[in-house]
């Protein structure tokens, strides 16, 4: 990609962010990384995923499915049985959904440290903007 194909304003580029935003939302390149292992049916992937909502699984997948990025199988049991996979289309995404997922696991404890890092050092800023200012003025009847 050229090195200012993200400054222009191009339809193409607008279309894109489209498809990204999808992609990378909070939950998407999980379901992408989970079901690049195999096809799994929905409560596979709601005991996969920590901290997603039943509903929220099923808002990602509808997206996902919308995309053209996974399928839904749905087979006419009892219980209903509901399986879902990448598409060809999905699978062509899954070496980078897998690497950023990858680096995110790998960078754990450095961005944790970044954050405590961060939070400290804006916490002493906070801290010295609401102290009172001591210019050397004392008040009238302080102790010397």
């Amino acid at each position: 990609m050229e090195p200012n194909a993200f400054r222009e304003h191009r339809p193409s580029m607008c279309r894109a962010r489209e498809i990204l935003e999808r992609v990378g939302d909070k939950w998407s390149l999980q379901v992408i990384a989970m079901l690049g292992e195999r096809t799994k049916r929905f409560t596979e992937l709601k005991r996969e995923i920590d901290g997603i909502s039943q509903r929220m699984l099923t808002v990602t997948l509808r997206g996902l499915e919308r995309d053209g990025i996974v399928s839904r199988t749905v087979y006419p049991v009892m219980p209903p049985r509901v399986d879902y996979a990448l598409t060809p289309l999905g699978a062509t995404l899954l070496d980078a959904a897998s690497a950023l997922v990858g680096w995110a696991e790998a960078h754990l404890d450095e961005i944790d440290a970044a954050r405590a890092d961060y939070d400290s050092r804006t916490a002493e800023l906070d801290a010295l903007k609401s102290a009172p200012a001591d210019n050397g003025v004392r008040r009238a009847g302080a102790a010397r």
